[in-house]
């Protein structure tokens, strides 16, 4: 049973109609839940055909959504995990190793936020620590050394902001993360699949090519978090009145329709994200998003995958390294 979201109730209403009714097992009531279930279909079209950028933030993160461990089991034959940084120690949420894609010998490194309680608290819900991005850089470039194209799988909210991390040189992690993605000799895809937060990102998504899926987001900070760095001080909602809790005394935070208010102006979803020139292409979903039918979008990020492999191998590793960067020196440049 698919977790319903809060804009999906209407499907969910007519979906348990149809239930109830193929439970009676009567020719009429059979013809009903027919009936009935193309209309939950067309309605799931429509809703999703018109979903706001913060309806697509919710999508993004659902629980359900494939994981790094979904997709390696889908996609990759004989994937042999490789842990470490070779100085600090081992961090879950950042996960990587060899394998075959579509039989083309692959480096693949992406975030898992885990599936239950026990394992987002285990992959500290795809937040990644200094030892992760070093473990990245590590995998980077022995797959340089071997010679093996490196596949990015991002879905993460943002870098882990904790005190430990920090202490161990996040930021400086995360720089050379994403420098290591530069200077890369082989070619290099990143996947945006659920949340693309911040440097957290970035660290492992500064690829030759960039996919993203449909109803995935991109962006250097969540909605909630740059609306309450926005509008913190301001109690009023989008129509000029006070918010929940304005009043005296300390100023209440920003609420669900001024997180709704950045998403739109952040430009977080895919297809503005492609035509900004941040991403090369978009993946369509299944109705409903993903995690409605993982199987069929799994299988479509592993053919937009090699497609995009197949184009770039014939390129020599200066070509790489010089494309790869013109893409991204290129990103905000007026006209």
């Amino acid at each position: 049973m698919v977790a319903f979201l809060e804009f999906e109730k209407p499907v969910a209403e007519l979906e348990a109609r149809v239930a109830e009714l193929r439970g009676e097992g009567s020719p009429e009531a059979r013809a009903e839940a027919d009936r009935l279930a193309e209309r939950a279909e067309r309605q799931l079209a429509d809703i999703y055909s018109r979903l706001t950028p913060w309806q697509k933030t919710i999508v993004a993160r659902h629980a359900e959504r494939p994981h790094f461990k979904d997709y390696v089991a889908a996609l990759i034959d004989d994937f042999t995990p490789l842990a470490g940084d070779r100085k600090f120690g081992e961090d879950a949420a950042i996960v990587g190793g060899i394998g075959r894609l579509k039989g083309r010998s692959v480096m693949v490194i992406g975030h898992e936020k885990g599936s239950d309680t026990a394992s987002r608290v285990r992959h500290n819900f795809g937040m990644g620590r200094p030892e992760g991005y070093r473990k990245a850089v590590r995998l980077m470039e022995m797959a340089a050394r071997f010679g093996l194209p490196v596949v990015t799988l991002v879905d993460t909210p943002g870098a882990f902001p904790g005190i430990d991390a920090e202490e161990r040189g996040q930021a400086e992690a995360i720089a050379r993360a994403t420098a290591a993605c530069l200077d890369l000799d082989v070619p290099m895809i990143a996947a945006i699949v659920g949340e693309g937060g911040s440097g957290g990102a970035v660290a492992l998504a500064t690829a030759n090519r960039i996919v993203m899926f449909e109803h995935a987001i991109y962006a250097v900070i969540s909605p909630e978090g740059c609306a309450s760095i926005l509008w913190r001080g301001d109690n009023r909602g989008p129509d000029g009145s006070p918010a929940p809790g304005a009043g005296g005394g300390r100023p209440a935070p920003a609420g669900p329709s001024r997180a709704a208010e950045a998403a739109e102006a952040m430009k977080v979803t895919a297809s503005d994200l492609k035509r900004l020139g941040v991403v090369d292409r978009i993946i369509y979903e299944p109705r409903g998003g993903a995690h409605r039918d993982p199987a069929t979008a799994m299988a479509r990020l592993g053919t937009a995958i090699a497609a995009e492999l197949t184009a770039l191998e014939t390129q020599t590793p200066a070509a790489l390294r010089a494309g790869r960067r013109a893409k991204f020196l290129a990103m905000g440049r007026a006209g």
